[in-house]
């Protein structure tokens, strides 16, 4: 395709976000007073819902057993229906074609939309009737990995969002600027700062092993932390 993902549309910090009900069609400000970008061709979002967020938090992480669980990571990366900050509604069936042509294999998973920041391989990727549902598994025998499961498991980040280009949208009128029809989809990226609080993590495989503990203490020591 010879195109880059243009990168960076990932949320603002938590403390300016506001609920999508006072700041659903615009994108709210950072501390520094810079608005976020507005959608180009090429975007970079997180979807959900802050009510749906809220459950998720009440449940809490869900942990799952065994050594074959370690690094497994679900969560939903897009919701349908919902209004994202930037304005945009994503519609059921929107990823159906790009799915297709990639499967999960094609879409990579990053840290914080940072190409050269792979932590892991996307397993499966779906769409069901609530939105866009992911499981993968972290590449734990990288140092990258191992920082994104031990994060995503102190619940310091457990944010998502997608990497795509818009193929087809729909313009809409009220709280939705534009409704996307269908994308095709490159990235999923574990985020700090999602577009919108419902695109989470909602479980995560076990412990790290032992000696890939020993190993992330020793690069600790190492760079002196």
């Amino acid at each position: 395709m010879g195109a880059v993902i243009a990168m960076g549309r990932a949320a603002p910090s938590a403390a300016t976000v506001r609920p999508p009900e006072t700041a659903a069609a615009k994108p709210a400000a950072s501390t520094a007073g810079v608005a976020v970008p507005k959608p180009g061709p090429l975007q970079v979002k997180a979807a959900g819902a802050w009510a749906e967020a809220r459950e998720e938090r009440t449940r809490g992480l869900v942990v799952l057993a065994g050594d074959d669980a370690a690094g497994i990571v679900r969560g939903y990366a897009a919701l349908f229906h919902l209004v994202d900050l930037a304005g945009d509604r994503i519609a059921p069936g929107a990823f159906a074609a790009s799915l297709a042509k990639r499967g999960a294999a094609g879409i990579r998973m990053l840290w914080q939309h940072e190409p050269g920041r792979p932590i892991g391989v996307w397993t499966a990727v779906a769409e069901d009737a609530r939105g866009l549902k992911v499981e993968g598994r972290l590449a734990l025998g990288t140092r990258g990995g191992r920082e994104a499961f031990q994060l995503i498991a102190a619940g310091a980040v457990d944010g998502l969002s997608i990497g795509f280009r818009t193929q087809r949208a729909a313009k809409e009128t009220g709280a939705a600027r534009r409704r996307l029809v269908e994308i095709d989809l490159w990235e999923i990226s574990v985020v700090t700062f999602p577009m919108q609080e419902g695109a989470r993590v909602f479980s995560l495989g076990g412990e790290l092993p032992l000696a890939l503990r020993l190993r992330a203490g020793a690069e600790r020591i190492a760079a002196g932390r």
